[in-house]
């Protein structure tokens, strides 16, 4: 098959592509408690004081991960299972926002993932969030 016999809407299957960058994703989400003590005392924090002390979520994370094959390099059910064991009951994370979340989660997947392209979404009843990208 040449490149002129697929439609020009689409990319041709070259196996050996430099130019192809594939990520995987999964998504899984737990319940936590955590708070934002600045909103307590903070004149510009008044309308949303509430959140300064704990209070209830759903987190709600997807996470993409750098994948240098087809034949599932990462098993996403796999990952999706691991990811989803390093918590364990209610999540109590304090002061913690969604980006320090993601950092804390990042942290844990590069060191069984290494040298990978991380991206993690953290999202609050999954409504209002977080999107990092790690390169």
């Amino acid at each position: 098959m040449t490149d002129t016999d697929w439609p020009s809407d689409t990319n041709p299957p070259y196996k050996d592509s430099v130019n192809i960058e594939s990520m995987v994703w999964v998504t899984f989400h737990k319940e936590g408690i955590h708070k934002y003590p600045a909103a307590l005392n903070d004149p510009k924090l008044t309308e949303v004081s509430f959140l300064g002390h704990p209070h209830r979520h759903i987190f709600h994370f997807k996470v993409w991960i750098e994948v240098f094959h087809d034949d599932r390099d990462v098993e996403f059910i796999l990952f999706k299972r691991w990811l989803e064991g390093l918590y364990d009951g209610t999540l109590e994370l304090d002061y913690k926002s969604c980006e320090m979340i993601a950092d804390d989660l990042h942290e844990e997947i590069t060191e069984k993932y290494p040298k990978r392209k991380i991206w993690i979404s953290v999202s609050e009843d999954n409504e209002n969030g977080c999107i990092k990208k790690y390169k």
